[in-house]
């Protein structure tokens, strides 16, 4: 799949797609240790490894107890990944 010029859809030989996926993670017992330098450590790792998949990043909002993505994928890839992370 590619994106032709500033057309949000991707398209294929027989397919034309736009798949976004929201996710959302919470600290366990709502805890706020999303602050500071781990904060900003979380949000470059999450734009460091969606890069790696060709993933690109609609929006993103890091909290102090959760964090809130907005991802385009292409069509090859599940929702739901396992990395060793």
């Amino acid at each position: 799949m590619r994106v032709f010029g500033n057309n949000r859809y991707a398209r294929g030989a027989h397919t034309v797609l736009e798949l976004k996926y929201h996710f959302v993670w919470k600290t366990k017992y709502s805890y706020r240790v999303l602050r500071n330098e781990v904060g900003l450590r979380l949000r470059d790792l999450l734009r460091q490894l969606c890069s790696e998949d060709e993933i690109s990043v609609v929006r993103g909002n890091v909290r102090a107890n959760h964090v809130h993505v907005l991802v385009n994928t292409p069509s090859r890839l599940p929702p739901r990944r396992s990395r060793n992370i």
